[in-house]
């Protein structure tokens, strides 16, 4: 792993994985506010009225920012080797995985590396969708459920699903 990859030193790390599960996960429902704060602390930049369920899942809180009013459903990961923006009034739903690292299959090291995920305003990427490492989704796009996102999204705003995603002609 490359040195300084996790942006914090290694007890850092480790107590934000205590916290999370011992402070973040048995947390209440209603409890969004606690859930900020604990990301806050951790350096995330969360906008207002951030809706996050206590089974999120968010590897380093310090490359997490999160747009006013948006909502982050039950069992999403957020898997922050590298950067995660999400805009405002964006709902990540249930069982969504947002991926920024891999590694290099081509090299006999397998070297892990990382990539920013960038989704805009007013997007909805329905239950179970993944996304892959540097990809943008472009203001008011909808991600069909199990639909997996490899490539930018840069179009007009409209509905994607499929694996790999394409644009659909209907609201199905």
């Amino acid at each position: 792993m490359p040195g300084n990859f996790r942006g914090k030193p290694g007890w850092y790390v480790q107590l934000w994985w205590i916290v999370q599960a011992l402070l973040f996960h048995p947390s209440p429902q209603i409890m969004y506010g606690w859930r900020r704060f604990l990301l806050r602390t951790f350096g995330a930049k969360i906008g207002k009225g951030v809706v996050l369920r206590p089974s999120v899942q968010i590897t380093y809180p310090w490359k997490l920012t999160i747009g006013d009013y948006s909502w982050i459903g039950d069992d999403v990961v957020l898997y922050t080797l590298g950067e995660i923006a999400i805009g405002s009034n964006a709902v990540v739903s249930q069982r969504s995985y947002l991926c920024t690292g891999s590694h290099d299959f081509l090299k006999s090291t397998f070297d892990i590396f990382s990539k920013p995920i960038v989704i805009h305003d007013e997007c909805w990427l329905a239950t179970d969708v993944f996304v892959g490492p540097g990809v943008t989704i472009n203001k008011g796009i909808v991600i069909g459920a199990r639909s997996s996102v490899y490539k930018n999204i840069d179009a007009v705003p409209g509905v994607y699903k499929g694996n790999p995603v394409a644009r659909t002609a209907d609201r199905s």
